[in-house]
């Protein structure tokens, strides 16, 4: 009888390991989840490419980490677990290929963008060119020391000669997504945006497009981060988001794709 015993709890015990190794009761793999750091203005466009990549992968699932491209290269620095990094600038991604934290086979400068000042749309027409600027009594623009779009706006209303003009009638936002989020509820009377920001909403109209000239060029690196534990999978995505078709899908939203050297 003990025998009998002995033998069940052994096979009781290798069927527990086996489907440890599956993953799954019904012996499929679980799906690999991988954590992408994208900068907030990527939003809408990033859902949209992550319903089609899982349905055509379905070992895959995205979990996305939004927010300002600073905030997101600190993040990773210190450790967080990121499998890819899609930046709104070239400094921060460039601050972690120092560090030696980029994978330097997997790395691309994907996108270009626009910058835009918005107005809500109610507005009765105070606020048409950039040198309008002045009649505002709140200008939101992202904080320059970690947002993009606020470095970028910096550059622009410095290179207009405005930005003491300006400085004290700021609202420092934590991303552009927010700024964009402060002159829909007419919290203030204009913002700097990217012009993919301004295309999503129904509550802000663009008073005036920066000239590209004004500021650094704004585009998006994207690379797969050394430390990821699903360096295959991670490999995958980026050829995704590399590829003809999630291009196409971004340029739907309003990107353009960045030249390359």
């Amino acid at each position: 009888m003990r025998t009998i015993q002995a033998a069940i709890i052994a096979l009781l015990l290798l069927a527990g390991l086996y489907g440890c190794a599956a993953g799954r009761p019904d012996g499929r793999q679980q799906p690999v989840e991988l954590t992408v750091s994208a900068a907030a203005s990527l939003q809408d466009a990033l859902e949209e490419v992550k319903t089609v990549f899982e349905r055509e992968h379905p070992n895959i699932r995205i979990h996305y980490n939004f927010g300002s491209s600073g905030a997101l290269q600190k993040q990773i620095a210190q450790g967080a677990p990121v499998d890819l990094f899609f930046s709104a600038a070239v400094q921060p991604f460039a601050e972690l290929k120092q560090e030696g934290l980029m994978d330097s086979a997997h790395e691309k400068t994907v996108l270009a963008n626009e910058l835009v000042l918005i107005v809500p749309k109610q507005e009765e027409g105070a606020i048409q060119s950039l040198d309008d600027i002045t009649r505002a009594k709140r200008v939101a623009i992202g904080i320059p020391e970690s947002v993009p779009a606020g470095i970028y706006a910096k550059q622009t209303l410095e290179q207009a000669g405005l930005w003491e003009k300006v400085k004290p009638r700021l609202v420092l936002a934590k991303d552009v997504r927010q700024v964009l989020t402060y002159v829909e509820t007419g919290n203030v009377d204009a913002g700097f945006v990217y012009r993919t920001d301004a295309l999503v909403s129904g509550n802000v109209k663009i008073a005036a497009v920066v000239p590209d000239e004004m500021h650094e060029p704004i585009v998006y690196p994207l690379g797969v981060v050394k430390t990821t534990k699903y360096l295959q999978e991670a490999r995958q995505f980026y050829a995704y988001l590399t590829s003809e078709q999630a291009l196409k899908q971004f340029e739907r939203h309003g990107f353009r794709r960045a030249r390359q050297h």
